[in-house]
């Protein structure tokens, strides 16, 4: 995440996967002052281009008010006397306009301003009319108050160790506020140079894309700060900040000084995030062999952040859990986490990318997914298309090609795409071009890999020796939602394959189901290895139907090698039966991806009625022996899952099994786990995952140690350092007892490390208590206490517990409008919200509430696809308990 350039690693380039439409109005609007605004369309016209900017910005901390402006030099491309731009919540006082030819600027003349809020527009009507051909610049004076939410130009606080209140403002542009910031073309085509001067205080700094060259004094008494010049860049990676921070710097050996900032009480926090920062822009610059264009990289931490970080050139932006490291109270997940979210697809190459590829799947195995490349309509659609779909399937399925091209093709691919388009605008073809045509003239006078049409069957491709279409392959996984099950029958040496859609709660004999299932066809890429193969075999099916023959029989045979694919796989004709006896017999014959992936394509299969769930339920006995923490975690998951739905529904009996089950199943495993940081990084999150769940689940000697250690750590005011895997187990344990949840509360107040105040956060949302839940909520609500940041993961913790469904449900339901004021439709808050106190609910009763809820906000709800996910995955839990709760009650009375 440090760089644009480098995102399209793991498939998180938004804008090479999204195509952006509207619907065109052929009747023109009236502005705001009643006059007729003299565009219709929510994209704007392209016949204007913006060239460069030059923007002076004086935010006043005091008044929590800035003033601004904006220069835009742009050339006429086609004639007009109207320019048409975006500008939300800026109080425009004056604009003017003055022709530039040959390096003179001619005088400037008054240009009448016309708004449209509904499209977030102003028009900048001239006397004359502007000749195509010619450049001007306009100049547009302008006022706001910060942005109290977390977009646009918007105000943020800290406190010290003394309890002093802090305020600095900060931009977060993504993906359409930057207009909220200065005037200005807000779409991703319409990409310009940036000069921009910050006001500022003497207490303060000011921060921005490109290094300061000067700072002057002012007349007010103030300094002003002056940026270089700027790479050509859309809009919304533009950034600015004026704070009080410190910083720790450091060169790459190329020369790039790297920085972290961070509020001065968190200044010693920051030292693992540089280090890690540094190596992964080396690693970067040597993967892609393109040098980082910028001569600095900053990484802010700002205290209130909504996502967890924004790529802007220069100056990245982040959320303090995703940035700060605490040696006392940050975990091996915390860790994780953070070089996960400053290298982004660098973590994409570990064992923890099949939980995001797991995640993506669960996702599109709906009905209410959608394509990657999708049309938006408005601001609110393309807030939502930062979703799971663009994220982790994005990622997943060039994973899949770069297994599918091979390491070295994809690469190769990947270093001329940038290097072609560097600065400038794709679209998906462009990406798939330059994975099948990737040589130039340098390729060849230096002796680099290169590989064209002709040498693609023979140098690049595993699969075939016919010369394959990568764009067609790949329309095929961005074009169209969904994913698709592969159903493998074997007889003998003979495989047959066939493919269909895969969809979770609807089944074969569900009246919508063929229509559902018509029209989708993928071309996959399968890989396969049996009980006697040596090597990894490969096939792509690009039919409905396809035929593979083994070189001898098998006693098994898996598909989906490594989960490296996007696709489920259901073995019919003894199939599983072989896989179960293998896992029995002897699991380590498979990897641990391998068995991982059993596991989740079994249950999967169960939601779509093609596996009984008796026989997903045998698979999981093999985990007696297992030790890894990949098909622990999601064998255990999938139980965990089970027990919470039935808890809810208070279905006694089973609950009660279910847990007697998963306590005395894996007692072995459980305990062996030291309550130490010792190990792997797996190990750890092995140990810190499973004493969550049993001590939650109340295993006695769990909650007995977590107690002890409560005990001492509050006898010593916080002041001794517990282990820190499992310090949110303790926590939590003692936030059972009235005493202890008041006594984390205070903690809470008084931390400085984000990821301690996260824990306690945490363990504050598990108590049992209604009244102290309620209280959380309320207070999480306020934003003084417990930033609003935080305010989705205390609700959709609280709900996720039997006591707290209820309670975050009315929650939602009751502040709604509130919510509506501090979070932006479309925004990953709201999504979370609705998705995840909506997520567990499982009966007909609730789905009716739901849905009338839905109703009554449906000027809302129409515009939001998270509102139809969480109604169908309700609809989905349904069907699901209908079907399996008397198998699970019967495999569990067997047990």
């Amino acid at each position: 995440m440090l760089f644009k350039i480098m995102l399209f690693a793991v498939g998180v380039l938004i804008q090479v996967l999204l195509c952006i439409g509207v619907h065109e109005n052929t009747n023109f609007p009236m502005a705001s002052n009643g006059q007729m605004f003299p565009w219709n369309k929510m994209r704007l016209p392209a016949r204007i281009i913006p060239i460069h900017y030059d923007l002076q910005v004086h935010p006043n901390l005091t008044t929590s008010t800035f003033t601004g402006l904006a220069k835009i030099q742009i050339f006429i491309r086609q004639e007009t006397s109207n320019i048409v731009l975006h500008a939300k919540h800026l109080d425009i006082s004056n604009a003017t306009i003055a022709l530039t030819r040959d390096g003179v600027t001619h005088p400037e003349s008054s240009l009448h301003v016309l708004e449209y809020p509904p499209f977030e527009q102003v028009a900048l009507e001239n006397a004359k009319s502007l000749n195509s051909g010619e450049s001007y610049i306009v100049s547009i004076y302008y006022t706001a108050n910060l942005s109290e939410s977390f977009y646009g130009f918007y105000k943020s606080t800290y406190k010290t160790s003394e309890g002093d209140k802090r305020i600095l403002a900060s931009t977060h542009f993504e993906p359409t506020s930057a207009r909220m910031g200065f005037p200005c073309f807000d779409e991703p085509s319409f990409k310009a140079n940036f000069s921009i001067k910050i006001k500022r205080e003497k207490q303060h700094i000011a921060l921005s894309n490109m290094p300061i060259i000067k700072s002057l004094p002012t007349a007010d008494g103030l300094l002003e700060d002056y940026f270089d010049v700027s790479v050509k860049m859309s809009t919304y990676l533009v950034a600015f900040i004026v704070c009080d921070f410190k910083s720790v710097s450091a060169v790459t050996s190329t020369g790039i000084k790297v920085s972290i900032y961070a509020a001065p009480d968190k200044w010693n926090q920051t030292h693992y995030a540089l280090e890690a920062a540094v190596k992964l822009l080396e690693f970067y610059e040597h993967y892609f062999n393109i040098y980082y264009p910028l001569p600095k990289q900053d990484l802010v931490a700002i205290p209130d952040f909504e996502s967890g970080a924004m790529e802007n050139w220069g100056l990245t932006t982040y959320r303090e859990t995703s940035l700060l490291y605490h040696p006392e109270t940050s975990s091996a997940l915390d860790k994780l986490w953070i070089t996960m979210v400053i290298g982004h697809e660098l973590a994409h190459q570990g064992d923890y990318f099949l939980g995001t590829c797991f995640a993506a799947m669960g996702r599109d195995a709906m009905n209410s997914s959608r394509p990657i490349s999708t049309s938006a309509e408005n601001p609110t659609q393309i807030k939502e298309m930062f979703d799971t779909v663009s994220y982790d399937k994005g990622a997943c399925i060039l994973h899949m090609l770069r297994h599918f091209l091979t390491e070295e093709a994809f690469r190769s691919g990947l270093v001329h795409y940038l290097q072609k388009y560097s600065y400038g605008n794709t679209r998906n073809e462009d990406l798939w071009n330059s994975l099948t045509k990737n040589c130039t003239e340098e390729d060849f006078t230096s002796g680099g890999f290169c590989y064209s049409d002709s040498q693609a069957a023979k140098n690049a491709y595993h699969y075939t020796v016919e010369h394959l279409d990568i764009k067609e392959i790949m329309n095929t996984w961005t074009l169209q939602k969904g994913i698709p099950v592969i159903i493998v029958e074997r007889n003998g040496t003979s495989v047959r394959l066939q493919q269909e859609r895969f969809l979770k709660g609807i089944l074969p004999e569900d009246s919508s189901w063929a229509s559902l299932q018509s029209g989708y066809l993928w071309h996959v890429p399968l890989t396969y290895i049996t009980s006697n193969s040596k090597t990894i075999g490969r096939h792509l099916l690009k039919t409905k139907s396809g035929h593979i023959e083994l070189e001898r029989e098998a006693q098994w045979v898996k598909f989906n090698v490594d989960m490296n694919g996007y696709y489920i796989v259901h073995y019919t004709s003894g199939g599983w039966d072989a896989l179960i006896n293998l896992l029995n017999r002897n699991h380590t014959l498979l990897s641990q991806k391998d068995r991982a992936n059993l596991l989740h394509d079994a249950f999967q299969l169960v939601s779509a009625g093609k596996l009984s769930l008796d026989r997903a339920l045998d698979l999981t006995r093999y985990l007696r022996h297992e030790r890894k923490s990949i098909p622990v975690l999601k064998g255990v998951g999938y139980l965990e899952v089970f027990y919470r739905m039935v808890v809810k529904r208070n279905i006694t009996d089973v609950a009660t099994n279910l847990k007697n089950y998963i306590l005395q199943f894996f007692k072995q495993l459980i305990d062996s786990q030291s309550w130490s940081d010792d190990g792997t990084v797996s190990d750890r999150l092995l140990r810190s995952s499973l004493l969550e769940l049993v001590c939650d689940l109340e295993y006695h000697p769990c909650v007995q140690k977590a107690s002890t250690y409560f005990n001492q750590w509050r006898k010593s005011n916080g002041t001794i350092n517990l282990p820190t895997d499992v310090l949110e187990i303790v926590y939590s344990v003692g936030a059972q007892s009235s005493d202890g949840w008041d006594y984390l509360l205070t903690k809470y107040m008084q931390s400085v490390s984000g990821t301690e105040k996260s824990k306690i956060l945490s363990a504050l949302a598990s108590t049992r208590n209604p009244e102290k839940l309620a209280w959380l909520l309320e207070l999480s609500l306020q934003g003084d206490i417990i930033k609003l940041q935080n305010l989705a993961h205390v609700v959709v913790t609280v709900s996720r517990k039997p006591h707290g469904q209820l309670l975050a449900w009315n929650f939602l339901k009751k502040n709604w409008s509130k919510l509506m004021e501090k979070f932006e439709l479309g925004s990953s808050t709201v999504r979370w919200l609705v998705i995840g106190v909506t997520s567990q609910l499982s009966s007909q009763e609730e789905l009716e509430e739901v849905e009338m809820f839905f109703d009554s906000i449906k000027e809302q709800s129409s515009q939001l696809r998270c509102t139809q996910i969480a109604k169908e995955n309700i609809h989905k839990n349904i069907k699901w308990l209908e079907r399996n709760l008397d198998i699970l009650r019967e495999w569990f009375l067997k047990a």
